[in-house]
């Protein structure tokens, strides 16, 4: 970089072309993508490389294209620089009303049924111009997300989230029981783990969740008999209402039959567990654009333990 002009010598393009490259794993692919030739695509890198001095990817006609520990710092710089470009053309583009661009929220997957519906809805009805996209995933893999850039906003629980990001409390779930409809203990208000221990369990096998339930027990000085283990929630719930054992969940649903149609019952437990707290996280390393503002504003305003018209006050405050 010249010191007395201040100009940096690669190019945005170059720098988009390498990114390009990376994440597709090929020239070819990546030019296919951008729809420009491979020749052009593959000349740009290699002038990146003269640039800076250093061999950013190692490329292999039969393996694809791999990063240098040179190559993945850049990586990372370069998709910050390509971010700030394309807000600094969004800014410039539209009006100081309406907000526009992407927004990639990441999301949990249990919470994804009660966090999603309403930012997918209500806010893209106040900002249609805004463009969301989603992102499931564990919390250690939003929290790697987060960090590179590829995800705005993670609603997560306040469970071993990896790294500092920054984060705002947004409501507390307490867990609970759930039990098939002809259990024993179905007409009982509580339930006492102690009760249930010597049944089979149903774990949701999904970190951080199986972590939680299993400290859960072990906080009792007691260690469940887990049957079957599964990442999903609804399978958990499904087995429970065929009576193959109970589950111990977070996330609640309106719906008191399985996937199936078989009824299921919800305990809370006694004495009771501490709550878990639902966060939205985002990396303080990448300043939030005004559309990200928005929807983090959005999401501390709804009532997420609420019903029916429990979005005006979150629509009236964005």
């Amino acid at each position: 970089m010249s010191a007395r002009s201040g100009i940096p010598p690669f190019t945005l393009r170059q720098l988009a072309y390498f990114v390009a490259a990376a994440d597709v794993g090929t020239i070819t692919g990546a030019a296919e993508a951008l729809h420009v030739s491979p020749s052009a695509m593959s000349d740009a890198i290699t002038e990146l490389e003269t640039i800076v001095g250093e061999r950013l990817c190692v490329r292999r006609r039969a393996h694809g294209l791999t990063l240098t520990p040179a190559g993945q710092q850049l990586m990372a710089h370069a998709r910050q620089m390509l971010s700030e470009a394309d807000e600094l053309s969004r800014t410039m583009g539209s009006t100081a009303d309406v907000l526009s661009g992407p927004i990639v929220i990441g999301c949990y997957p249990t919470l994804a049924p009660l966090i999603l519906p309403p930012l997918l809805q209500e806010f893209a009805r106040l900002h249609p111009a805004v463009e969301l996209s989603i992102l499931e995933a564990t919390q250690d893999q939003l929290a790697t997300a987060l960090a590179s850039g590829r995800v705005d906003l993670a609603f997560v629980y306040d469970m071993l989230v990896a790294g500092t990001p920054a984060r705002s409390r947004l409501f507390e779930l307490p867990p609970h029981v759930i039990l098939p409809a002809n259990h024993p203990l179905a007409e009982q208000p509580a339930v006492r783990l102690e009760e249930v221990i010597d049944e089979d369990l149903i774990l949701l096998d999904a970190p951080p969740s199986s972590e939680h339930t299993l400290a859960v027990f072990a906080e009792r000085g007691l260690r469940p008999r887990v049957r079957h283990r599964t990442a999903s929630y609804e399978v958990v719930r499904t087995l429970v209402a065929r009576g193959l054992g109970y589950g111990v969940l977070v996330s609640r649903v309106a719906n008191s039959a399985s996937y199936e149609g078989f009824p299921l019952v919800t305990k809370r437990i006694e004495p009771p567990v501490p709550p878990v707290a639902v966060e939205v996280i985002w990396s303080p390393d990448h300043p939030l654009p005004a559309r990200t503002h928005a929807l983090l504003a959005f999401a501390r305003q709804v009532n997420w333990t609420g019903s029916g018209d429990h979005l005006a006050s979150a629509a009236a405050a964005t």
